[in-house]
């Protein structure tokens, strides 16, 4: 049994023993239902809420986040295809770039990652140079 046809079971059982005209009784019933339906409707809501991407579009730091993103993708497949110092490069560019989008959005993790992954770069990189 559906949860509408439960609400309409309920609203009949309260109202059969009354005086009231079917009119009544179905305005009841049509008020239950349309209880019912504002609640599902709040539910999905907030699932709605729930989904929606928490991080901003159209800002300076979502264009940085996916500059930031296409150079560490870059630098990676550089320097698995032995371009190394090129992808170096990209991925420490890449890592500012988080560290930045982070601080934007106040989310250490982000910082705390990509000034991990940097450092390490920056080490290799330093390496590389000397």
């Amino acid at each position: 049994m559906s949860k509408a046809d439960d609400i309409r079971q309920e609203a009949m059982e309260q109202v059969k023993d009354s005086a009231m005209s079917e009119a009544g009784k179905k305005a009841m019933q049509f008020r239950s239902e349309r209880n019912r339906l504002r609640q599902e409707l709040a539910e999905m809501e907030s699932l709605v809420e729930e989904l929606s991407p928490a991080t901003p579009t159209g800002t300076i730091d979502s264009y940085v986040k996916w500059l930031a993103t296409g150079l560490a993708i870059s630098g990676v497949f550089m320097m698995s295809a032995g371009w190394s110092l090129i992808g170096q490069i990209c991925y420490a560019v890449s890592s500012i770039c988080w560290v930045y989008v982070g601080s934007c959005w106040n989310d250490k993790a982000i910082m705390i990652g990509s000034s991990i992954t940097g450092t390490s770069v920056f080490m290799s990189l330093a390496k590389t140079l000397m």
